[in-house]
């Protein structure tokens, strides 16, 4: 059975988000259970959009181990459900740093990116 969308394609927080994930090498954007995921190639998911119904304007991304603890420790991010091991962060907040933002997707990217896909990442800046 399909999921309901739970999105809508013109929102501009979702546009935000597109444009950074797409920004990356090799970024396939697919819809699973409803929510706008991103991968890197044929490799794993690194983001999903919308965390549910209590956070839909929110990011799911995952988390460089070396970076883990002190993200956890923010009180701006938390665990979402059904994604144990990785974190999430509204979007809808007067406060939203898009640079960080842009920077967190870089590197939820980096942990599931091939080597290839990296030195692309690099050889672009």
């Amino acid at each position: 059975m399909a999921h309901p969308r739970t999105y809508d394609d013109a929102d501009p927080l979702l546009a935000r988000v597109r444009a950074c994930c797409t920004a990356l090498p090799a970024v396939v954007e697919f819809e699973s259970h409803g929510r706008p995921n991103f991968r890197a190639g044929s490799r794993q998911v690194f983001a999903v959009y919308g965390a549910g119904p209590s956070h839909p304007h929110s990011i799911i991304f995952r988390v460089d181990p070396d970076d883990d603890d002190g993200l956890r420790a923010d009180g701006r991010f938390f665990i979402p459900p059904y994604y144990p091991d990785r974190l999430a962060c509204d979007l809808d907040v007067p406060d939203v740093d898009w640079v960080e933002v842009a920077e967190l997707i870089e590197s939820a990217y980096r942990t599931v990116a091939s080597a290839r896909m990296v030195r692309a990442l690099e050889a672009g800046r």
